[in-house]
């Protein structure tokens, strides 16, 4: 038995080594299998081993410290926890013995946390439930969890977007102040509210949007003068209607924007709202923000106005009726149009396509891609992925708004007041050093360009387009951009290749348009707006990309359930992706991606992060925008991700030969 001064001297020496080990903060990352690795903040990556995995959860702020394994590689060891973002999630009830767990849904969360009695809510084995961490497993490796609610069985109808929802956070419900607040409003209060706006009732404006639509936010017409066209964008104007920063705009501002999930859209103001008294539906008097724009001949813009006004929808139209009227078809839907309807139709073409030859010269167009529609079953499953090609009357609509929101952001900018401003720095600082390599082997006589500056930017998205090389120069630059970021201050959006630039024509359906709205108010009439801080900017832009991944991960789902369809055949498509471990083939028919693994290959390959090319055997090469043919092999369940393999062995043949 050790004696006193030798228990001491223990302590001591336990104090000693706890006082002068080096602990390193960083960041858990997880990966698909049991290990991980915590990005420390000196820059390095250090592999996490399956024991210490079991004590962290993906995102959590740790501090590790570094050992050497027998095999003389180093790996952490989890000292403490500082932070666990990580509160609620998505997973599976399995019971296992007398245990019952749930299997997390959230990748990179690989082991399964306990429930303890009380706190499982009525579940069953097999329901998707939604938890929040009861107990962290940083001490043991045992966490717990506890549930919130069950969400349902796996066939229930509607379940994958019921789990989407859950599984980025998304509020379904109306706080009982704002279902007060917009309940409190009717169409006397828009007759109210008409006193002293414009009356643009008369003026041939309608609204062109896909037939499903209800929750109409915009609507145009255009008239001939003597140097161009008065182009005239009415957008709706919920502002003037509901309380500055009350329940409503707050319940707005957390929802970020609306997301069109396939067969039941989330809207970011109710329907009594969003496609009720604010929507710009036919024959109804509506509240509007009226931009009378001059359109100059060659496309460049003049003076504009801003007005607060009345309006009257002349007509609800779709893509394909205006399209008609462009083409000059004739039909009864098309024959039956008010001449004056029919009129501006004509100049708004005009004036539009002018718009986009200066656009064109000027500034930067984004390039078409083939876009698809889902039509869901009884089941809420996919029954037909169908084309949904976009016509000339999409491009009309799309140079009419960005043609309004630019004078948005110019009466922002001139007003001195607070701006809400959507900014692009172009390419990823990141990878400047891998543009330049890549233009000095490819396309030498760009080298020179200042690719940070926005005239360098648009020189290089220009001369690219089209460039007869060796690789895809454009598709490589285009997967390597910077993603937009939302700024109080006016800055280049260099991905349109405009000096400054703003949203205010979607009020309905994003809240940066809906506060933009409120900040041109305040600006131009005197209204009240309650400007964000730095705090709510950060939180909206989170907001939006978090609704982006719910989008893309619900018809993700949708689509790996649908595969199965494609049974045996042969399909074309295009490498759309590449990694690594190898790439994805988006198809010509439905636009599904899939992944094609090199594991499956004959031959090592090797990666290019400078042309974003796979190498093997043979010099047999895959790289962005290649043709191949490929077959459906199954899905990765757990990641919902469909698997591709190669159909023939033409399919990888060296694209330059």
């Amino acid at each position: 038995m050790l004696n006193a001064d030798a228990l001491t001297q223990l302590r001591q020496l336990k104090t000693d080594i706890e006082a002068n080990k080096v602990v390193f903060p960083g960041t858990v990352k997880a990966t698909n299998g049991r290990f991980g690795f915590v990005a420390l903040d000196d820059g390095r990556d250090l592999y996490l081993p399956q024991d210490q995995m079991q004590r962290v959860l993906p995102g959590d702020r740790i501090e590790v410290t570094e050992h050497e394994g027998d095999n003389g590689k180093t790996y952490g060891q989890v000292d403490r926890l500082l932070e666990s973002p990580l509160k609620t999630f998505v997973g599976r009830y399995k019971v296992r013995g007398k245990g019952h767990f749930v299997a997390p849904e959230t990748p990179g969360l690989n082991h399964w946390l306990f429930i303890p009695p009380k706190q499982r809510a009525g579940a069953e084995p097999g329901d998707f439930i939604y938890c929040k961490i009861g107990r962290h497993p940083v001490k043991d490796g045992k966490g717990q969890a506890s549930v919130i609610r069950r969400l349902g069985k796996p066939d229930q109808v509607g379940i994958e977007r019921a789990v989407t929802v859950a599984q980025f956070d998304l509020s379904e419900d109306w706080p009982d102040a704002a279902r007060k607040e917009f309940e409190a409003v009717d169409e006397s209060r828009i007759d109210a509210l008409a006193e002293g706006r414009s009356d643009r009732s008369d003026d041939p404006f309608v609204t062109i949007d896909s037939p499903s639509t209800q929750d109409m936010d915009d609507a145009l017409c255009a008239v001939p003068n003597a140097t161009g066209w008065t182009l005239s964008v009415a957008i709706a104007d919920p502002t003037a209607l509901l309380p500055v920063d009350g329940a409503v705009e707050r319940e707005a501002r957390q929802r970020a924007t609306a997301i069109y999930f396939p067969g039941e859209p989330r809207p970011m103001l109710h329907d009594a709202v969003s496609t009720g008294l604010c929507s710009l539906v036919p024959d109804a008097r509506r509240l509007a923000i009226v931009c009378d724009i001059q359109v100059n001949n060659d496309g460049s813009l003049g003076e504009f106005k801003l007005s607060e006004a009345i309006i009257r929808s002349h007509g609800k139209l779709s893509y394909d009726l205006v399209d008609g009227v462009i083409a000059g078809r004739s039909d009864d839907d098309i024959n039956a149009l008010p001449e004056a309807v029919s009129a501006s139709l004509d100049q708004l073409h005009q004036a539009a396509s002018a718009l986009r030859r200066w656009r064109d010269s000027n500034a930067l167009l984004s390039p078409d891609r083939p876009e698809f529609r889902l039509r869901l079953d009884d089941q809420r499953h996919i029954r037909l992925i169908e084309p949904s090609p976009q016509n000339e009357a999409h491009r009309v609509v799309e140079e009419c708004m960005v043609a309004a929101n630019r004078c948005a952001a110019s009466a922002l900018q001139n007003s001195g007041n607070a701006g809400l401003f959507i900014t692009h720095p172009g390419l990823r600082d990141d990878r400047t050093d891998n543009i330049k390599s890549l233009l000095s082997q490819y396309a030498p006589e760009l080298a020179d360009i200042d690719v940070t500056s926005p005239d360098g930017f648009r020189r290089l998205m220009t001369e690219t387009e089209g460039l007869d090389a060796e690789v895809p120069v454009k598709s490589i630059l285009t997967r390597q951009l910077a993603r937009a970021e939302l700024s109080f201050d006016a800055a280049p959006h260099q991905g349109m290749g405009l000096a400054a630039y703003t949203t205010f024509t979607s009020p309905l359906r994003k809240y940066t348009d809906f506060m933009v709205h409120r900040l041109l108010r305040a600006a131009l009439w005197n209204g009240q707006a309650k400007p964000l801080d730095a705090s709510q900017l950060e939180a909206l832009q989170e907001g939006q990309i978090n609704a982006r991944r719910a989008a893309n991960n619900l018809e993700q789902w949708l689509k790996s359930l649908y595969a199965p369809q494609l049974g045996d055949g042969v399909y074309s498509g295009v490498i759309s992706r590449t990694t690594s471990a190898g790439f994805f083939v988006r198809l010509d028919d439905n636009g599904i991606e899939g992944y094609v693994s090199t594991r499956d290959m004959t031959g090592k390959y090797s990666f290019d992060p400078i042309t974003l090319r796979l190498t093997g055997p043979e010099n047999r090469i895959f790289q962005l925008d290649q043709a191949v043919n490929i077959r459906f092999t199954g899905v990765d369940k757990e990641k919902r991700q469909i698997l591709f393999q190669l159909a023939d062995a033409e399919s990888g043949a060296n694209p330059e030969g």
